[in-house]
């Protein structure tokens, strides 16, 4: 498929067409897609070394959980609201 750009008075032809597609809570939405049991519980997911929140679904977000938060300062409020809480898994 070809796609045409005019740039001022210069047509730039492509050979190639991109997607972008941004996925909301994207993580926590793949680890449903393997829990499908968790549909009904907020979920979050941490980044490398489990160190901050990098993914909310949107019950968590209900919740009040902060997009960044380091893990060590909230893990016992999640535990309270029994939020389930996964590493990231970057091979999704």
């Amino acid at each position: 498929m070809l796609c045409g750009a005019v740039c001022g008075r210069i047509a730039v032809m492509f050979d190639k067409t991109y997607c972008l597609a941004d996925c909301n809570s994207f993580y926590a939405s793949c680890e449903r897609v393997f829990r499908p049991d968790l549909k009904h519980t907020p979920i979050i997911v941490l980044s490398n070394n489990d160190s901050c929140v990098i993914a909310r679904c949107a019950l968590a977000k209900k919740l009040g959980i902060k997009m960044g938060a380091p893990y060590f300062q909230i893990r016992d409020e999640l535990k309270r609201l029994r939020v389930q809480v996964f590493s990231a898994n970057y091979a999704l």
